[in-house]
C-alpha cells in the first residue's frame, strides 16, 4: 500500500508515484531490470531491509509492474516502460551527484557503444532540450484543467 495517495489530483505523475514513489522502489526496479530477479540478490545489491523489500515487491506485483514466477520476480511491460524514468534519474545523478564521474555507463546493446539517451519529439524527431517542453490539457483533463492554457506560459 502506498504511503500516500494523491486523491483529488488528476495528474499522471501523482498516479505513478503512488506505485513507484516509495523509498527503495526504484532501486528494486533497477535491480530487476538489470537481471537480478531473486529476493536475496535484490536485497544484497540494494541493502534494503527484508521487511521493506517484501513490501515493495508485493506492491509492484499488486500493480502488475512485476510478476512472481516461483522464486523470481519478472518485469512486466509496465516495468520495462519505467526504464526511461530510471535512465533520466541516472543521467541527472551523473550530472549533479557524481563528483568522481558516473559509477555506471549506459551502453547501446545493438552497436556496443556508450549511449547518451535523449528525449526526442515524435513529430520532428529533434532532440527536446531543457525549457522546450510545454503542457496543454489532454483528453483526460478535468473541467478545471480544460479551462487552462499551455503551461508554462511563454516568456
Amino acid at each position: 500500500m502506498p504511503y500516500r495517495t494523491f486523491d483529488g489530483q488528476n495528474c499522471s505523475i501523482a498516479r505513478a508515484l503512488e506505485v513507484l514513489g516509495e523509498r527503495w522502489t526504484l532501486l528494486v526496479l533497477r535491480e530487476i531490470l538489470l537481471g537480478r530477479r531473486r529476493f536475496e540478490e535484490i536485497r544484497r545489491n540494494t541493502g534494503v531491509a527484508t521487511n521493506i523489500l517484501t513490501d515493495r515487491l508485493a506492491t509492484l506485483v499488486e500493480h502488475d509492474v512485476l510478476e512472481r514466477r516461483g522464486d523470481e520476480y519478472v518485469p512486466t511491460r509496465k516495468a520495462i516502460d519505467a526504464n526511461p524514468v530510471l535512465v533520466a534519474l541516472l543521467q541527472w545523478g551523473d550530472a549533479h551527484s557524481a563528483p568522481d564521474g558516473p559509477p555506471r555507463v549506459l551502453v547501446h546493446a545493438p552497436c556496443g557503444h556508450d549511449a547518451q539517451p535523449a528525449l526526442l519529439c515524435a513529430h520532428c524527431e529533434q532532440e527536446i532540450r531543457p525549457g522546450e517542453l510545454r503542457v496543454r490539457p489532454g483528453p483526460g483533463a478535468s473541467e478545471l484543467q480544460k479551462g487552462g492554457s499551455i503551461l508554462p506560459a511563454r516568456a
